[in-house]
Order: C-alpha cells, then structure tokens, then sequence
C-alpha cells in the first residue's frame, strides 16, 4: 500500500469517528465522559520509547555513506555533491526532530501516569474532607 492510499485510508476513518466526542452531554449519571486506561497509555508510551530508540540508529544509518559520497562528487566537481550533502543536512535535521518528539510522546505519557493516580488521590482526599466537614456542620 503506498503511503497516499494508507493517508487516505487514516484520513477517512478520522472523518468516521469525528462524531465521537470527548464530552458527551448526554452520559448517563456516573458513568465517566473520559476514562484513563493505563494499560493502553504505557503501551503507547512504550511504542513511543522503541521508536525514539530506533530512530537514534537506523535514522542515521547512511549518514556517515552520505557525508562521504557528497565530499567525494564535490571534490571531482560534480553539482550533485552540494546538492547530496544538502539532502542529507535536511534528513538530519527531520531525524532529530522526529526523536525529539518520540522522546516529548513517551516522557509526557509516562508523567501522565505518574501523576494521574496522585492527582486521583488528592481529589479523592479533597472531596471525602469537604463532605465530612459539610456533615460535621
């Protein structure tokens, strides 16, 4: 599948599940609009972690080919040795990105889960001292 037809294909299950909504109006009483599951979380995160972890490898894997193949074009006076290193600055460049954001997924996932379970204390705490003290009234 070429990457036009998998962009498609994403782009049109996007459009199917536009309808669902984070903040359902009409929940039932109780029942929560948006649920943190764990597991699924520190899947993606981990996901996120094996990319970063690859890109910082197989990312550069040509780099060093790269580098050598434009000096050598330049230095025989071939245009295409500026144009190889400038292609391949421009990949670096894109690699480097690409890890900083796996690296900003994974760390910003695995805090979600730190500190989604100390806020879920600490309102737990904040609600059952209000309600004691309504009661102590």
């Amino acid at each position: 599948m070429s990457f036009d037809e998998e962009w498609a294909t994403a782009r049109a299950t996007a459009a199917a599940n536009a309808a669902l909504r984070l903040d359902h109006a009409g929940s039932a009483p109780g029942t929560p609009d948006l649920a943190l599951n764990q597991d699924h979380i520190g899947a993606i995160g981990s996901e996120a972690h094996k990319l970063h972890s690859r890109l910082q490898t197989d990312g550069r894997h040509a780099a060093t080919a790269s580098t050598e193949a434009a000096g050598a074009l330049s230095r025989e006076g071939f245009a295409t040795g500026a144009a190889l290193a400038k292609a391949n600055s421009r990949w670096e460049s894109q690699v480097k990105t690409l890890v900083a954001a796996c690296a900003q997924i994974s760390n910003g996932l695995n805090y979600s889960l730190s500190s989604h379970a100390k806020e879920e204390q600490q309102l737990y705490a904040e609600f059952t001292s209000s309600k004691i003290d309504e009661y102590l009234k």
